[in-house]
Parts: C-alpha cells; structure tokens; sequence
C-alpha cells in the first residue's frame, strides 16, 4: 500500500465511471459517475442533519416507514427479477424470490421484534431507585453490500439501523448499483425523511474516507476476507464498531453412516444454488 495511495487502492484504482457489464451478453447495462468530494460531503451532512428527527419519529411510524418499502419492492419483484439478472446472472426464475422470501420475511421479522428489541432494559435496585438500560442510536451507519444478494444482505443491516434510529448511507457493489436505486426509490415512496437513508455510487478510497470521518459510528460489510482485513483496520484507527460477514464455500463433513444419495443431492444443490454465489453453501 506504499507510494500514496489509499487503503483500498490494492483492490482497484480509483474510477470516475462505474458500469454494469452484465455477465448475460457482456453489454452494458447502465453507468454511474462516482460521488465527488463535494458529494460526498453533502451526504455526510445530510445524514447527521437528518438524524435528530428520526431519532425522535416514534418506533411505530420508524416500523410502519419500513413496512411501506417492502411493499413497494413486493410490488416490484417481477421487474427486479429480470433486472437482477441482467446485473449479476442469476436465472430470472429465481430472482423474486429473494423480494417475495427472504427480503420481506427479514423485514418484517425485524419489525416485529423491534418494540422488544429496543426496550429497556430493567435492572434491580435498591428502592426508591429506577435503573435501567437504554440503547441509544449509533448515529449514522455505513452499510457496503454485495451483489450475490444484493436485497436480502442489505436487508439485515438496512432495516435494523433504520429501526433504531440510525441515519443509513449504503455503498452497494459495483455490480448491482441499480439495487441501491431501487431501495432508495422504495424507502422515499415510503415516506423515510429526506437524508435518513441515501445511496453513494462510491470508490474504495471514498468508502475509506467516509470510515474515517467522525459522523460514521458503525459499519457494516457484506463481501471479501481482504476487503474485511482493509475496512476493519480501518476502522480500528477510530474504535468504531464493524459487523462483518466474509465470503467463502463452506467444506462438507459426510459421516460414514449419511445417507449417501440424499448428502450428494443436497450437497451440490448448495453449492451451484444462485449460479453457484452463495457463501454459505452448504
């Protein structure tokens, strides 16, 4: 990482024009310019700025907010299913599902428990004393997402931030930027506040700059164990918390009394399921 150049910059040089190439034909699917400095800046503002009033929008109206997006994205999942596969190659058959299953059984799940989830909690004392435990918002969350599930991975970090009261900035994968559209288009038609949750069309040395600046509290990071290895030292530099899911394929251990036919079946259905880009797959 010698000679000046950023944290990131191993993975790839800087660009000022992101493309989908889609794996289907090789043509190109659509474009984005990366942020500017002076874009980058106005996203950061506009989260902090955003923050104090979504902090204070009841849990309720923060949960019905989200349920709304789902179902503009349930709306949409056959269209999203031909998308996703001009993007990243996945079988159309297989691409509403990941809106009508996964996403939307997440979602609502993290509804649901939300009210338990972000309660206090109580703690005995002596009388005439109230103790208690409160959690309190992160502050803004930088989510980086990746394109093998490019909605059900952004959901588990998205929803749950956005629920707790945390302004969200999502840098999605180069491969699947139209994803990050689409979820800010839905989360707008729900109604979320003007700054609570934005997409960056971004480079690794502004992902690295945003993780360095003191609005960011959390980050959160869907991908490879280098760019986990460079986000995680990065962000050691200001003691701010990380979630981190790194890829990989997963070995299979077949006892000797398996079920022979049944364990190759499953086994190979794991490992080619989703063209084969499943982390988990076994």
């Amino acid at each position: 990482m010698g000679g000046g150049k950023g944290l990131f910059s191993y993975f790839t040089d800087p660009m000022a024009l992101q493309q989908i190439v889609s794996p289907v034909d090789g043509s190109v699917v659509a474009e984005r310019t990366t942020v500017s400095a002076a874009e980058l800046e106005g996203t950061l503002a506009a989260a902090t700025a955003a923050r104090v009033g979504w902090v204070a929008t009841p849990l309720a109206e923060r949960v019905a907010v989200v349920e709304r997006a789902v179902q503009v994205l349930e709306a949409q999942a056959d269209e999203i299913a031909v998308e996703l596969a001009l993007q990243m190659g996945r079988p159309v058959g297989y691409g509403a599902g990941e809106i009508r299953r996964g996403f939307q059984e997440r979602a609502r799940h993290m509804c649901a428990v939300a009210p338990d989830a972000l309660a206090d909690v109580v703690v005995p004392g002596p009388d005439g004393f109230r103790k208690f435990l409160r959690r309190e918002p992160l502050g803004t969350v930088l989510v980086v997402a990746p394109w093998n599930y490019p909605y059900l991975c952004a959901v588990n970090s998205v929803v749950p931030a956005l629920l707790a009261g945390n302004t969200v900035i999502l840098k999605h994968a180069a491969q699947t930027l139209l994803v990050g559209d689409r979820l800010v288009a839905a989360f707008a038609a729900a109604g979320v506040p003007e700054g609570v949750f934005q997409h960056v069309v971004a480079t690794h040395d502004d992902v690295a700059a945003m993780i360095a600046d003191d609005r960011i509290g959390f980050v959160v990071f869907t991908g490879s164990v280098g760019g986990g290895h460079a986000i995680a030292a990065q962000a050691g530099q200001r003691f701010i918390g990380t979630g981190l899911e790194l890829g990989g394929k997963d070995p299979a251990y077949v006892r000797a009394d398996a079920d022979l036919a049944a364990t190759v079946a499953d086994t190979v259905d794991g490992a080619f399921f989703n063209s084969g880009q499943s982390c988990c797959a076994i």
